[in-house]
């Protein structure tokens, strides 16, 4: 294998470890220290930010979906409330009060900022066999462009009106909120029950 091919392979090895890693961490939480009403048994879930009507609902179909396998129920928020637009306060809390939740949860994309990796791999030098590696290894430069989407997620007592958490999350190269949404919501669900506001799994 000629040195030109060896580092081509290298680099598209690289190409697809960086596309192997599209996930959703948490980057910081903060909870309400004088919240004690133990966990919430259901929330309302909406989905601010999204670029239309059926995007939102998968995002909060999905989300919900999470939650009620966490052992709490949810409620997507465009069953009930069906206007496409904005929403204003007094139909927000009208429809959370129909649907009996005692908690809301409310996510909106902060932003979607594109990013610039430069790194370095290290590749044989030109041989066959085993002197190839043997004869020296040589830097080559990677340049990896990538996109970081924020997410801000808070959590209302409903009761109150309180704010008792709020995190902060990024997704590595978001594809669509389809594919996203998933991984997404499994790290919220589990910031929650670290912070007992979910049940304790069985």
């Amino acid at each position: 294998m000629s040195n030109a091919i060896l580092r081509a392979n290298i680099i598209t090895l690289v190409a697809l470890v960086a596309a192997a890693c599209a996930s959703t961490t948490m980057q910081g939480t903060w909870t309400d220290p004088g919240y004690a009403g133990g966990p919430f048994r259901k929330i309302f879930v909406i989905g601010l930010s999204a670029t239309d009507v059926t995007t939102r609902r998968v995002f909060e179909d999905i989300v919900s979906a999470k939650l009620a396998a966490a052992g709490v129920q949810a409620v997507p928020a465009w069953q009930q409330l069906r206007s496409d637009g904005a929403v204003d306060e007094a139909s927000m809390a009208a429809a959370i009060v129909a649907s009996g939740a005692d908690a809301l949860l409310m996510a909106r994309v902060l932003g979607v900022d594109s990013r610039v990796s430069v790194s370095t791999a290290m590749v044989p030098g030109p041989g066959y066999g085993w002197y190839g590696p043997y004869a020296g290894w040589y830097a080559v430069p990677q340049v990896t462009q990538y996109e970081i989407a924020t997410v801000e997620t808070t959590l209302f007592d409903t009761k109150t009106k309180r704010l008792v958490w709020s995190g902060t999350s990024e997704t590595f190269n978001p594809a669509s909120v389809q594919r996203e949404a998933p991984g997404y919501a499994d790290v919220v669900v589990a910031a929650l029950r670290k912070s007992g506001f979910l049940p304790p799994t069985k």
